[in-house]
């Protein structure tokens, strides 16, 4: 993490963003490295049939045993807390409460590992996992109607992998730095020397894209403060997409980021905060400009129309609960990029200051991705709020 001081000591290139976003936004500031493209895959034709409903050509499954994590059987006491969700099915959802949960975490699972990103993980029926169903649907050449049914789960059940795994805590999960809280007010957070994790809990719950109360309720009695302990987590998939993006399409209706390869390929979808009515996200054709992985983040209160003015100029240093996140794809259109969140819970859910928000590890998987010149396209207008589960 290159300071402000080093970099200009060390003659390397600074980027400075007049953002407009974030719900105390206003720059971010970081020594950016290159962005790292994609493995390259094969693409995969789909016959168009006439009169068929619009299909979406999608890029091919990466090797199933490239992944994050090792996706091997869950042994011990853990087993018997994730059994009911490996052997969930949607046919027997109306049993109870918790059965439908349990589905629902299996297909939350599925569908990140497909790249159609339903945020958080947490076994809740909302509108980021409707929209992640409907473009699962298109892709598929499926009825969209965000709902899932037995063709849903029967196409998503095709991934013979299972839905959670064992990890092992390692020191280096452990050792912080840590912050006990995040600071509300801008002022105090620009007193800290970074805006980290505030334990392994927020940690491993980001890196597995799950919600906190899901990984301690999956863990009853873990002890997740020490090196040692095997836990049960999500077992999502590879981080990189199968090939790079050439073309982002930020949809402002749908609250939806689409990421697409050659021959406009779907390699991945995901759900946004996208402006809102009062500060409106770009219309139009942009590009990405560069990426700038954990991001220092100014607040100039004269540039902006929110936040307080008596505090003055303020700088926050970077860390996953910077206003903007850990990662920051910076576009053409000045002030405007695409970036992360210290809540993750609320993307897709509360309007921003006019950029786009994603969770932390969608960001970061697209940044993978991308490079200087990528198309950005925004198209539909602010709702105001994010779409409604049916």
């Amino acid at each position: 993490m290159t300071s402000f001081k080093a970099a200009l000591c060390a003659g390397l290139p600074l980027l400075l963003l007049a953002a407009a976003c974030s719900d105390s936004k206003s720059t971010a500031q970081t020594t950016p490295p290159p962005a790292a493209p994609a493995s390259a895959g094969t693409p995969m034709a789909t016959a168009t049939v006439a009169d068929a409903p619009p299909q979406v050509q999608t890029a091919p499954t990466q090797d199933l045993n490239v992944a994050l994590i090792d996706m091997s059987p869950i042994a011990g006491s853990a087993a018997q807390a994730a059994q009911p969700i490996l052997t969930a099915d949607w046919s027997t959802v109306g049993a109870t409460p918790q059965a439908r949960r349990n589905a629902l975490i299996r297909a939350e699972v599925l569908l990140s590992r497909a790249h159609f990103s339903p945020g958080v993980i947490d076994g809740q029926d909302g509108g980021n996992l409707k929209n992640a169903i409907a473009a699962y649907e298109t892709a598929n050449q499926l009825p969209a109607d965000g709902k899932m049914n037995a063709e849903v789960w029967s196409a998503l059940g095709k991934d013979p992998r299972p839905a959670l795994t064992d990890y092992v805590i390692t020191a280096d999960d452990v050792k912080g730095p840590f912050l006990p809280t995040v600071p509300k007010d801008m002022a105090e957070m620009a007193k800290l020397p970074a805006l980290s994790f505030t334990g392994p809990v927020q940690e491993l719950a980001q890196r597995f894209h799950m919600d906190e109360g899901l990984l301690k309720a999956l863990n009853p009695g873990a002890d997740f403060s020490a090196a040692g302990t095997s836990i049960v987590v999500a077992a999502v998939g590879p981080e990189k997409l199968a090939m790079p993006v050439t073309r982002i399409e930020v949809d402002k209706t749908q609250h939806q980021v689409r990421a697409y390869g050659a021959a406009d390929l779907l390699l991945a979808v995901y759900p946004a905060t996208v402006g809102s009515a009062e500060r409106p996200a770009p219309s139009g054709d942009w590009a990405v400009r560069t990426v700038a992985s954990n991001p220092t983040y100014t607040f100039d209160p004269s540039r902006l129309t929110f936040g307080k003015a008596s505090e003055g100029k303020l700088t926050i240093q970077p860390g996953p609960n910077n206003p903007v996140g850990s990662t920051w794809i910076d576009l053409t259109k000045d002030t405007y990029g695409i970036h992360g969140t210290p809540d993750p819970r609320m993307v897709g859910k509360a309007a921003s200051h006019g950029c786009v928000r994603l969770t932390n590890w969608d960001v970061r998987q697209l940044s993978l991705a991308v490079k200087k010149g990528t198309t950005v396209d925004f198209v539909g207008g602010e709702t105001g709020k994010a779409p409604k589960a049916a």
